[in-house]
């Protein structure tokens, strides 16, 4: 089992900025090489996620290079999936080209908001991405009727693997709608065009009653799968509801086994600490230096991202 060590936050928003105003959410690192990128998603002075990068020392995240200030992808025009919020959620590297997987938001009457998965390409290291298409490459459909998000994306030879957020329910908890979702597998031969086999990876159990954004690492032969789960009320203000990070394993990335007592990392005992109340959105990746797993804390974002080493 790994202990994670945490190492305290990286990057968080001074509020100066109209673009970049405030939250640094979803963080997800791409080792270059000057270093470690880490794209994340920020939200400018309306609340809208934009997306987002920055170049860091690899062997201390701590030590910040560049931030690109600018968004890297516009909202979508108006009546597109993505045209009041954009969220990258996976970078991969494939045939010389880099394929971003993100999360494009849509606000709704009945619910507070819907979510697709989009595509960005980059053909210049990950610098500069355009939109694959105005439409998303998922989204809701017959046989997940509410919204797919938060995609973490391997590619292993010809074959394209998706482990994503299908969402299974609204409830309405306090007078309030709240979304239940859990983790299923795609599988895709260019990572275009996906197809969704309907397996559920990581469901619900009484603790866990939704399941957030994965990510997957093989080693030794064996999957490992991070993920943030949380309770279905009280989730947003109870730290025994929020936020925690869970872990599992799998010989073959279909078929898994929870052992969220294995994830070596918990909620800060200071009342104080950035992720006292709830960590979130992790990716984990291999370093030059170790193993590294990126997070965010308090308030989905609000208090920026962080890291720990794993040892």
């Amino acid at each position: 089992m790994i202990h994670w060590k945490k190492k305290g936050v990286i990057y968080c928003p001074d509020g100066t900025s109209a673009v970049m105003h405030s939250h640094a959410a979803i963080p997800f690192g791409m080792l270059t090489k000057e270093g470690l990128r880490i794209y994340f998603s920020a939200r400018n002075e309306q609340g809208r996620s934009l997306p987002f990068y920055l170049d860091t020392d690899a062997a201390n995240l701590q030590q910040i290079q560049y931030v690109h200030t600018e968004p890297i992808l516009p909202l979508g025009a108006l009546g597109t999936f993505d045209d009041a919020g954009i969220m990258p959620s996976c970078v991969i590297e494939s045939e010389g080209l880099h394929f971003m997987y993100y999360i494009g938001w849509n606000p709704q009457v009945t619910v507070s908001y819907r979510l697709s998965i989009g595509l960005a390409v980059s053909s210049d290291g990950g610098y500069r991405f355009s939109k694959y298409a105005a439409a998303p490459i998922s989204d809701r459909s017959l046989e997940e009727p509410f919204f797919n998000t938060a995609p973490f994306v391997l590619k292993e030879g010809s074959l394209w693997r998706m482990w994503y957020i299908s969402t299974t329910a609204w409830h309405m908890i306090d007078g309030y709608p709240e979304p239940q979702y859990h983790v299923k597998y795609a599988e895709s031969a260019d990572g275009i065009h996906w197809e969704k086999t309907g397996v559920v990876c990581i469901d619900y159990d009484a603790t866990a009653e939704a399941i957030g954004r994965p990510s997957v690492i093989r080693e030794d032969g064996i999957y490992k799968m991070y993920y943030s789960y949380r309770r279905l009320r009280g989730y947003r203000t109870e730290r025994w509801a929020g936020y925690q990070i869970g872990y599992a394993e799998s010989e073959d990335g279909i078929s898994w086994e929870k052992k969220n007592h294995e994830a070596g990392i918990g909620l800060s005992e200071d009342v104080l600490a950035w992720d006292y109340q709830m960590m979130e959105y992790c990716h984990v990746l291999q370093t030059g230096v170790g193993k590294v797993m990126l997070y965010n804390g308090n308030g989905f974002g609000k208090t920026g991202f962080g890291y720990a080493v794993g040892e």
